[in-house]
């Protein structure tokens, strides 16, 4: 089982993923003066390095190549090949935290206070992972040494702030975007890995199936108009959103965008970065980029009233306006955008399409194991695919550090607003699921089972969808 190849991350963190894989050790005991290791062969040779690397008395216990390996995937997952010693500053304890928490594909590191220990996890592939135990007597120096990166009030430790770092490899350069918030122990701060460069996202890449893509792509060809993608908070919305400025973006368009933050960097559009204390929001800036002479106007989300009527003016008057909102399905949008008071002949008249959008991840095509259907894996009411016989469940191994998943895709409910749905908003006529079926629209929940069928995906993964 899984459980017996986990080592606690108190031992964990005691050696980097590279001198795990690069000696073949797993740390099973630490004292003061001491550490024990399980290795594949005992030699001398390979205590006297690790004591001189780990400047501690080593012990070495024999373990099999297997188990060795099995722990090692389990635990520790390897780095890019992005050097320490190329970072233009000198590196320590949090500069390892944030390079490793890069390099193995972390989205979110996370900085936790609690009141007799502090912890370090990475959000990997949606899921939070717990790396690292900081002292308590250690997590000040470490938070404040963030604070003063991201030029935040080291000294304000009662209000939420917000900032930025960059860091630079010679290999790469990439952007995180700090946030604190005052618990009950102390200050948590949650860092956001941002990549800056958009180069590879392609819209034919994301996960759309070969007609949800051909009517999106129709739908952002209208010279005005708004397009509008929602999903929960790290669904991907603004990568497709980037993936759709990309096919976009040419030396005959003027594209403006107004985001927080600015998560990836692309040629020859101007993109402008959200400063509300200032005043600098998206409705002002909105109103600002009216007198730009754009063709196109991203807004990074749309938030309230106001920022949905300029978003709204903006596709009146001419210009195609590509926008996120928070709603749990494509056509739920629409009701978000009546309780915000706009009118409903409005949204008619402007809403090109409403996307909808979530992550799921994909099970390792190396360990999945083939089961049969049993209705108890369903939610109660779920009504299941007579075609639906079979799925696939998540296993384990070394190619996906025995998580059973390796990578993610996303899935998108895609409604183009036709002649027809035109009529539904402006009566106020919500119900529109005979709509839906007549005119055979895949839902979020449809696609989600499509990749139990494919095998893409397991049933455990898509339960949320499925039980809504």
């Amino acid at each position: 089982m899984k459980e017996q190849f986990d080592i606690s991350t108190d031992l964990m963190q005691l050696i980097s993923s590279e001198q795990a894989f690069h000696y073949k050790i797993i740390p099973v005991k630490n004292s003061n003066n001491s550490i024990t290791f399980k290795t594949e062969t005992v030699s001398d040779d390979l205590k006297q390095e690790l004591e001189i690397v780990l400047g501690k008395t080593v012990h070495l216990i024999e373990d099999s190549k297997a188990s060795i390996s099995k722990y090692l995937s389990t635990n520790f997952r390897k780095r890019a090949n992005t050097a320490v010693e190329d970072l233009h500053f000198s590196t320590d304890f949090l500069e390892k935290i944030l390079l490793n928490a890069k390099d193995i594909g972390s989205s979110d590191i996370h900085f936790e206070i609690y009141e007799e220990r502090c912890r370090v996890r990475f959000r990997l592939d949606g899921k939070l992972k717990e790396q690292y135990i900081i002292s308590l007597q250690e997590y000040p120096v470490i938070l404040n040494k963030l604070k003063i990166k991201a030029a935040l009030d080291i000294s304000e430790k009662r209000l939420p702030q917000d900032g930025r770092i960059t860091i630079k490899t010679a290999h790469d350069e990439f952007d995180i975007r700090v946030s604190s918030l005052p618990t009950l122990h102390g200050e948590k701060l949650v860092l956001r890995i941002l990549s800056k460069d958009a180069n590879h996202i392609v819209l034919d890449d994301l996960g759309f199936t070969e007609q949800e893509l051909k009517t999106y792509k129709e739908t952002i060809k209208k010279p005005n108009g708004i397009v509008l993608i929602s999903g929960p908070t790290g669904s991907g919305k603004t990568t497709t959103l980037y993936a759709t400025l990309k096919l976009l973006n040419d030396d005959e368009t003027n594209i403006l965008t107004i985001e927080d933050p600015i998560e990836y960097t692309l040629e020859g559009i101007n993109q402008v970065q959200l400063k509300e204390n200032i005043g600098l929001d998206f409705a002002s800036t909105l109103r600002t980029f009216l007198r730009q002479d754009p063709d196109v106007i991203m807004v990074g989300e749309i938030r309230d009233a106001k920022t949905a009527n300029m978003a709204i003016r903006a596709a009146l008057t001419g210009h195609l306006v590509l926008s996120t909102i928070h709603t749990n399905s494509a056509w739920a949008t629409i009701s978000r955008l009546i309780d915000m008071d706009i009118p409903p002949f409005l949204i008619a008249s402007t809403l090109n399409v409403s996307v909808a959008q979530r992550l799921v991840r994909k099970l390792c095509e190396h360990c999945k194991k083939e089961s049969l259907i049993s209705p108890s894996i369903f939610p109660e009411h779920f009504e299941i695919p007579s075609d639906l016989e079979k799925h696939f469940v998540a296993v384990g191994c070394s190619h996906c550090h025995h998580t059973g998943y390796r990578d993610r895709k996303a899935i998108y409910e895609i409604i183009p607003i036709t002649k027809k749905l035109v009529k539904h908003i402006k009566n106020n006529e919500l119900e529109i699921d005979d709509y839906i079926k007549s005119n055979t629209i895949k839902t979020l929940k449809d696609n989600a089972i499509n990749l139990v069928k494919t095998g893409t995906t397991s049933v455990d993964e898509i339960y949320a969808l499925l039980a809504v």
